[in-house]
């Protein structure tokens, strides 16, 4: 195993890294850029996203689902065994820890924007058959399942398997390059092709966690404007991004042993209470038989649903590109945060158990948590006095706090899940710049703070000017746009794991072979002898 290396320490050395350099220069030129010619680069945007869905969406269909079927595969065959570290390296966190951390930079956000709107979504816009019928109420819970089950963290699992493999247990850097060893060389992974990767990387994160954080600050103005009235637009979004920015950069500072973790066990038991009471106020029965219907039907249909791309038009137009390829494409924009944010807080675990749990507690806990917000909605909607309809037409960041203005004490309620929102906002942020400064750092794990304040600060300039260039739609095109190349990345970075993979379980189970082909020979020489004495 070769001796890891630990990248630059210093911010001084940074300043000469052809990645930070190009990244800083390209990510500066699209704020400066979408700040001056807000309109025509909307516009531009607009084309792109339109052009993407169209003639790209099925690649990202096929590529997401070859991303879950490599992961069930490296899970279960003896590939498993291997560890991210030494043979003999135990978990970095426990279990509880580790799950709260990779929950919360991984979907936080997402879920609280989303629990509720998108199945109502389904529900009034399905991606086929009629709208507010029974059938749509089945529906709407079943895609919702499949947009954040399992293609997701499988997405997820590749990255973050292949960096804690190529670093903890190759000893290269905490690069995207590092994972492309097997084919750009050792000294590769730094040349021109291991720097274009990286900066790929750089960019695909900053749009995917300026998506997230576009998200966060639309339901946190939502929720300003449910409680005080403040009109929630691009002025209250500014204010709310400044602010919850110089929060993120403060509890950069303090580390991920301290701020990261911290803010996500506190904001995991926050969002689990909060479920936890509309599950016991709302229509729980209603919600449990929602759950067991939702994951029949989803585990029924995931084959169908994984490679749908309705050429011949049957379903509802435009739905696919709004939906399933969004999410492929932004869940692949943002693996390079999240899966190098996971491999960091990953040594020691074996591939098996990495990727269990990375694949199944999270979905489960996903399914948990559509089962009782959004049943909660569309028993609300389809059985009950309505109105969440109405309020996502409007608005989706609105849905989440339209539901819950239905519960006694909503004022309470709508201000807790803003609490929880901002966090996830602060973790994402938070880790994103850990994420960005490894990738401009030659690999630190620990990237220099002035980095990282450099970095956070971008994060949130991303997220304006995404939100001033067009709202939910300019963070739809972001995240395609950054994820087709990752997605390329993604499937060469496959082919090297499991090529490598392969190659150390050959190297491992040749001394075995050779000594059992020793003692074949050995036995057939004692027989020779025998034969020869009688």
């Amino acid at each position: 195993m070769r001796r890891m290396q630990k990248g630059l320490t210093e911010f001084s050395d940074t300043l000469r890294t052809p990645t930070l350099l190009v990244s800083l220069f390209l990510a500066l030129s699209f704020v400066l850029v979408g700040t001056l010619y807000t309109e025509t680069f909307g516009e531009y945007m607009s084309v792109a996203f339109a052009w993407m869905v169209a003639n790209l969406g099925w690649s990202f269909m096929l590529g997401a689902s070859i991303f879950l079927i490599m992961v069930v595969f490296l899970m279960l065959s003896p590939i498993g065994e291997v560890k991210l570290g030494g043979d003999y390296e135990k978990p970095a966190y426990s279990n509880i820890s580790w799950f709260a951390m990779l929950f919360s930079c991984g979907m936080g956000i997402g879920l609280l924007f989303w629990g509720v709107s998108e199945p109502i979504w389904h529900y009034i816009w399905p991606p086929y058959g009629e709208a507010q019928s029974s059938e749509a109420v089945y529906t709407s819970m079943r895609y919702s399942f499949f947009h954040w089950g399992f293609h997701p963290w499988a997405i997820y699992s590749i990255i973050a398997g292949s960096l804690a493999y190529f670093s903890y247990r190759k000893g290269l850097p905490m690069m995207l390059s590092s994972t492309l060893e097997p084919i750009l060389g050792q000294d590769g992974i730094s040349g021109k092709w291991g720097i274009t990767v990286n900066t790929i990387g750089v960019l695909a994160t900053l749009f995917g966690i300026a998506t997230t954080l576009g998200l966060g600050v639309m339901q946190i103005g939502a929720g300003l404007e449910e409680l005080f009235g403040y009109v929630s637009g691009p002025n209250l979004w500014l204010g709310i991004i400044f602010v919850v920015t110089l929060l993120a950069i403060i509890s950069t500072a303090s580390g991920i042993d301290r701020g990261i973790k911290w803010l996500s066990q506190i904001n995991l038991t926050v969002a689990g209470l909060l479920m936890v009471l509309i599950f016991v106020l709302g229509p729980t029965l209603f919600i449990l038989e929602m759950f067991t219907t939702s994951v029949g039907g989803y585990l029924q249909n995931l084959l169908q649903m994984s490679f749908w791309t309705d050429p011949a038009g049957t379903g509802a137009e435009g739905w696919g590109g709004a939906w399933t390829v969004f999410y492929w494409a932004w869940w692949i924009a943002w693996a390079p945060f999240v899966g190098t944010f996971i491999a960091r807080i990953s040594r020691g675990r074996t591939i098996r158990s990495f990727i269990f749990g990375v694949m199944l507690a999270p979905t489960l806990v996903g399914m948990v948590w559509f089962s009782v917000f959004g049943g909660t909605a569309l028993h609300i909607e389809h059985f009950g006095a309505g109105g969440i309809a109405a309020a996502v037409e409007a608005d989706s960041a609105l849905g989440f706090f339209s539901m819950l203005g239905n519960f006694p004490f909503s004022g309470l309620l709508i201000a807790v899940a803003m609490v929880s929102v901002a966090i996830f906002f602060i973790t994402s942020s938070d880790s994103g710049t850990y994420v960005i400064g490894m990738l401009t750092s030659q690999g630190n794990p620990n990237p220099p703070l002035a980095l990282r304040i450099v970095w956070g600060s971008l994060e949130g300039a991303f997220a304006a000017v995404l939100l001033f260039l067009g709202g939910l739609e300019a963070l739809q095109t972001a995240s395609i746009v950054g994820g087709f190349p990752i997605m390329i990345i993604m499937l060469l970075m496959l082919y090297c794991l499991v090529k490598s993979l392969r190659m150390e379980l050959q190297e491992e189970s040749l001394p075995l072979e050779r000594a059992k082909l020793r003692a074949t020979m050995k036995e057939i020489r004692d027989r020779g002898d025998m034969e020869d004495e009688q």
